[in-house]
């Protein structure tokens, strides 16, 4: 058995698609183009590259993007003030500060003074509340496009027992929600979980995001399971050459899972998709 190798950038580009006719649409019917505003704040590389790519993705499903870049010795004062301008301004829908901030920023703080309407990240504690109360949320970009994902290929996820390994605000946690609001039975996992390869072959759904390249290992793995491969590890080969690698050995995986997520091109280009899909619903929902 071949594990089916679910194609995330696929599914972005259908996302991507999706949103720029809703976009059309809404400037056709209501005179709104929707506005994603971007706060970054000191000169992280891999955050800069991310940035240029939501920027970029923004503008070409038709959204109008503003892009703030603030000194890394930014203080606390002058963040909220800008988004406080933000969370004023009507033709700004949606906000995202990249983390991770300087060290001197409290990222909680910053992601609380963000107005709850425009928290297309997810991650205020309102709409982290919405979700675990199967409320209406904007959800975190990247477990939602992991739920996305995960349909493609199981269209029936009631029942199923998930496994879900991390629990971080950002993937872990709101996957597990996700999956509990599709009726899913969810066991969340850890570092400290005791005997995790053992609990991990039970799982029809399992879900890595722990960011250990290759923890994951096939007999990790029960036959036929769905595997969501959420790390993002950059190694070395065996000729000395960077790569990146998921938290799942794919090539091993690709034996014993019925389908299971590459890296790169798995989660990953789903995340900045459905950033756009959420600002789209915030602009929606300002002229509802």
């Amino acid at each position: 058995m071949t594990a089916i190798r679910i194609d995330g950038k696929a599914m972005a580009e259908q996302v991507r698609a999706d949103v720029a006719t809703g976009v059309a649409e809404l400037k056709a019917t209501h005179g709104v183009t929707p506005g994603l505003a971007v706060v970054l704040v000191g000169e992280d590389p891999a955050s800069e590259v991310y940035v240029r790519n939501k920027i970029k993705q923004t503008e070409a499903c038709g959204m109008t993007s503003f892009h703030h870049v603030l000194s890394k010795d930014t203080t606390r004062e002058s963040l909220l003030r800008l988004i406080r301008s933000l969370n004023e301004d009507p033709e700004v829908h949606g906000i995202l500060v990249q983390l991770p901030l300087p060290g001197h920023l409290d990222a909680k703080d910053v992601i609380e003074s963000i107005d709850p309407a425009k928290d297309v990240d997810g991650f205020h504690t309102a709409n982290v509340g919405e979700l675990w109360t199967e409320g209406q949320p904007f959800v975190p970009c990247t477990p939602l496009g992991c739920l996305k994902l995960l349909k493609s290929v199981c269209p029936d996820i009631a029942g199923k027992h998930a496994v879900v390994i991390g629990r971080s605000n950002i993937v872990g946690r709101p996957m597990a929600a996700l999956l509990l609001n599709e009726s899913a039975t969810v066991t969340i996992a850890h570092s400290k979980t005791d005997d995790l390869p053992g609990l991990c072959r039970q799982a029809d759904i399992l879900v890595a995001a722990v960011g250990r390249p290759q923890m994951v290992k096939a007999d990790w793995i029960k036959p036929g399971a769905v595997v969501l491969d959420v790390g993002i590890n950059r190694i070395e080969d065996d000729a000395g050459q960077s790569k990146l690698v998921g938290d799942v050995d794919f090539d091993a995986a690709l034996s014993v899972a019925g389908a299971v997520t590459p890296v790169p091109g798995g989660p990953g280009p789903m995340t900045i998709a459905c950033l756009l899909a959420n600002t789209l619903e915030a602009a929606k929902r300002s002229v509802a």
